[in-house]
């Protein structure tokens, strides 16, 4: 087992490594920009090295990471998710240097990383993908085979970028006209986000499901799954709640479950994986992606299998085989996950950086938080806008919403806007307690944003508060008058 790891990351998914790390008697390198010289995966690691003065360029910079790594004794690497996660010169680098990448290895990063070599892999292994159109060149030529595959299979059409990831580089088309910016707007964003402008086309399904599976595998040849999450509620391609297991016919989940691990062996996978599918209103199912690291939602999977799945990733980077089979992975209850943003609903979703003045969060029996905002924290504009993950569990489906309701109201954030007021909608929609969502689910609900804001008082009480504590008086010594 590894003595001291490095973890490429920052924010809540750091301090989650961290935790494993630590049960596993590992010591823990972080790293910072010195605009994030604040974020608390700082204060949680044994040690700490800044590799730049950002903002979020440096984060990216493989090479000081890799420097980092080395400078601070570390055997092995974690990039957590987002960042170079799922860069596949990042784990090339890191061998180069004689470190271990915890995560699959570059060629696997690389194959899925490609949507269209991904799709003729599976496509090779018999597993169902959706009707789709190789890379378009560039100007005329791709123009016009984008019109004769509209032609061929019509509207709506998914324009994609070949390596994209996390709901960027992709557009929806509903007609001939809109086909036509799409492919100039895709192209732009994905040559952005990923420094690769190669778009692909794929057939939209009509307000899909989207469900995923979990899988592990080690260097041995063992590979198992840890059962399904439905992630349909989503924003602009991202996803906001995550519900494990999926609500489907048992028969379905075996289907699905047993594509995922034939999926996981076709792309000759080493570690933790998501296998992800778009089912339709008839169940048919479709191979969408895999992802190649540990994802946002993977507290859902850990509630209700009772893994942790950062300790089975480092476990098997160290060369150890997985530490349960397939028959010992048992399934027990309803776990759901919010992603708790600090971002204005009503205002597009726009992001609400500033000063936590107030952070107060619920407790109690199946409620789960990770996160790495505390009282006093400046949010900074540069980087993602979580706050903390909420996870809650339930012995079923209804006795999980009721504690997601009861979480919901144990929260007490002043300072920033938070999605907490939205979120209660939504877990009082009548939609959302009988299950019926898709990935169409945000947009057609939209009477959910007329929530009333948070009461004027709590941002008075924050405020006196905030003057009493910059006189340097203790609130709780003494009295104070409220008006």
């Amino acid at each position: 087992m590894f003595k001291k790891i490095l973890i490429a990351n920052r924010g809540e998914i750091a301090i989650r490594i961290i935790r494993s790390a630590q049960e596993l008697g590992i010591k823990t390198v972080a790293v910072y920009e010195e605009t994030d010289k604040t974020a608390m995966h700082i204060i949680k690691s044994d040690e700490a090295v800044c590799i730049g003065a950002g903002p979020r360029k440096d984060y990216l910079n493989i090479d000081r990471i890799v420097q980092a790594a080395k400078k601070s004794g570390a055997e092995a690497v974690h990039p957590g998710y987002g960042f170079l996660a799922e860069n596949p010169l990042f784990p090339k680098k890191c061998s180069e240097a004689g470190l271990v990448f915890i995560g699959p290895p570059m060629s696997v990063i690389d194959d899925m990383g490609s949507k269209v070599i991904a799709r003729r892999i599976m496509e090779q292994a018999g597993i169902p993908v959706i009707p789709g159109h190789p890379p378009l060149p560039p100007g005329a030529e791709g123009e016009q085979q984008a019109r004769a595959f509209a032609e061929q299979h019509g509207f709506p059409i998914m324009v994609k970028a070949v390596a994209g990831g996390g709901g960027r580089g992709i557009r929806m088309a509903d007609s001939l006209g809109n086909l036509m910016k799409c492919l100039n707007m895709a192209r732009s964003e994905a040559r952005t986000a990923f420094g690769d402008d190669a778009i692909y086309l794929e057939k939209a399904l009509q307000r899909p499901r989207h469900v995923e599976v979990q899988i592990v595998a080690d260097g041995y040849g063992n590979v198992i799954h840890l059962g399904t999450r439905n992630c349909s509620i989503q924003r602009r391609h991202q996803k906001m709640i995550e519900i494990a297991p999926a609500n489907l016919a048992p028969d379905l989940i075996e289907r699905l479950c047993r594509d995922a691990v034939a999926a996981a062996r076709a792309a000759r996978y080493v570690n933790l994986g998501t296998v992800e599918f778009l089912l339709d209103e008839t169940d048919r199912y479709y191979f969408l992606e895999v992802n190649t690291r540990i994802q946002v939602e993977h507290t859902v999977t850990e509630m209700i299998t009772g893994l942790d799945l950062v300790r089975e990733q480092i476990r098997i980077a160290a060369g150890d085989p997985l530490s349960v089979g397939q028959d010992q992975v048992q399934l027990r209850g309803v776990a759901i996950e919010l992603r708790i943003n600090a971002e204005d609903p009503k205002n597009g979703f726009a992001g609400s950086p500033g000063l936590v003045q107030i952070y107060q969060s619920p407790g109690g029996h199946g409620i789960r938080l990770d996160g790495a905002v505390y009282q006093g924290y400046e949010i900074p504009q540069f980087y993602d806008s979580m706050v903390v993950k909420l996870t809650v569990y339930g012995f079923n489906w209804n006795e999980a919403v009721d504690r997601l309701r009861r979480a919901l109201d144990g929260f007490n954030i002043i300072g920033i806007k938070t999605t907490i007021p939205y979120y209660k909608e939504i877990v009082s929609d009548p939609d959302f307690i009988e299950q019926r969502f898709d990935t169409s689910y945000v947009d057609s609900h939209q009477h959910l944003l007329n929530y009333r804001e948070e009461a004027p008082e709590l941002e008075r009480i924050a405020r006196l508060l905030a003057e009493i504590n910059a006189r340097g008086r203790n609130p709780y010594a003494e009295p104070f008058a409220a008006g």
